[in-house]
């Protein structure tokens, strides 16, 4: 259920929601822009063995807390349970300046994750329980694009700080703690369809067993799965994909900002193309088309702009192919579930998000990352629309307005 237009005029929800999404940004990339300077140092202790520690544990922590926290805001509320686990994220960011070691820096970042993991779920139900009808694809793209204006932000960061690797967790957590109280004071209490809500039972995982669910939870959990798969994978190993192609290393980097700026147009795009055709078959469309140009990169492209262009529309594709999937949570499931249907389906693609750079780091370490890494992201891509088309006709036309699914 969505209020109307002139319920709330206020923009506060969707910029503190957009906010939310730059501290999940951060999160992307830090451990990105530390690991190089604790490993040439050794720091705490790190090797390689601490960094996939270091680096596997956090994503478990935000998997975690996407699937098991995030369900929660259904019972106490949306705002109460953002507000808390930004609270948590930002001081156990903070708390990982005083590890003492490697194995203490991994457990701060597996609590942090736990906080971390449910805002994304939290922040997008909410804003679609704030957006005006028929604007779920608009609502749900332009708040992710927050998302990757925190991972820029903090690159650029890093190159201002590293190798001072504490300043990165001390500005993240800190951004959160100056958060918080815009998040309380600001936030409105609760939603029209928050209040509905409260009227019916309890949503839990176990409703999304019951009839007609189990179907579409399954496909967008997978499909899920496929989209972090290929942003994590993608956002892991392109550099290295396009060295092994025979690429410069300097053109591989370069290329990653190309890849990242074309996700964040295709965010736009996708949002207005959802809401104007129906969010199903522009994410069918748009995992298609992923898995188009991620095939085509397998071949070599001697031509720079040519390069850059396949590269910036792949970007396009991947990255708000994902984003699509939650959109389309959020209209497929009644209010009172939304949250907990978004948490399952983030919870689920954070384990793709785990796949993704091992099964390419595999590849890799086998010398056959080029052209076969591009092999790999293609199939997934085509995964995700076979996925995504078994949700039954009937649940994604069917239903009354205030509680239809899809």
């Amino acid at each position: 259920m969505t209020t109307s237009p002139t319920a709330r005029p206020s923009q506060w929800p969707v910029w503190l929601c957009w906010l939310a999404m730059v501290l999940d940004g951060f999160d992307l990339v830090v451990l990105g822009t530390v690991i190089p300077t604790l490993l040439k140092t050794g720091q705490l202790g790190f090797d390689a063995v601490g960094a996939t520690l270091a680096a596997t544990i956090s994503l478990v922590g935000v998997g975690l807390g996407a699937l098991f926290i995030a369900p929660l805001s259904d019972k106490f509320g949306h705002r109460k349970l953002l507000f808390a686990c930004v609270l948590w994220f930002s001081v156990f960011t903070i708390a990982v300046v005083w590890a003492p070691n490697v194995a203490v820096f991994s457990a701060f970042r597996l609590l942090a994750g736990l906080g971390l993991g449910a805002c994304l779920p939290v922040a997008l139900a909410y804003m679609n329980d704030y957006a005006p009808a028929g604007s779920a694809g608009k609502s749900t793209t332009r708040t992710m694009t927050g998302y990757h204006v925190g991972a820029v932000a903090t690159a650029f960061l890093a190159l201002l700080v590293i190798p001072d690797w504490r300043t990165m967790f001390v500005v993240g957590g800190v951004t959160g703690l100056v958060l918080l109280p815009f998040l309380w004071f600001k936030l409105p209490e609760m939603t029209h369809a928050e209040r509905s809500a409260r009227k019916e039972k309890q949503a839990t995982f176990r409703d999304l067993g019951k009839k007609p669910y189990p179907l579409v939870a399954g496909a967008i959990a997978a499909a899920s799965f496929m989209g972090l798969l290929l942003v994590y994978g993608l956002n892991t190993w392109l550099p290295q994909l396009m060295a092994s192609a025979g690429y410069p290393v300097s053109a591989g980097l370069s290329l990653l900002l190309v890849l990242n700026l074309g996700a964040v147009a295709g965010l736009f795009i996708a949002g207005v193309l959802a809401d104007k055709h129906g969010t199903k078959p522009i994410v069918l469309v748009w995992f298609g088309l992923s898995a188009v140009f991620l095939a085509l990169l397998s071949f070599k492209v001697d031509n720079a702009i040519l390069l850059n262009a396949l590269v910036f529309v792949t970007g396009v594709f991947v990255f708000s192919s994902q984003v699509l999937v939650y959109a389309w949570v959020s209209q497929l499931f009644p209010a009172h579930l939304r949250a907990t249907a978004l948490g399952f389906a983030a919870g689920v693609g954070r384990v793709g998000a785990i796949a993704g750079p091992a099964v390419t780091g595999g590849l890799v370490a086998a010398g056959i990352a080029y052209p076969w890494g591009f092999y790999a992201f293609a199939a997934a891509g085509a995964l995700a629309v076979v996925s995504l088309l078994t949700v039954p006709r009937a649940i994604a036309a069917g239903q009354p307005a205030q509680e239809r699914v899809g």
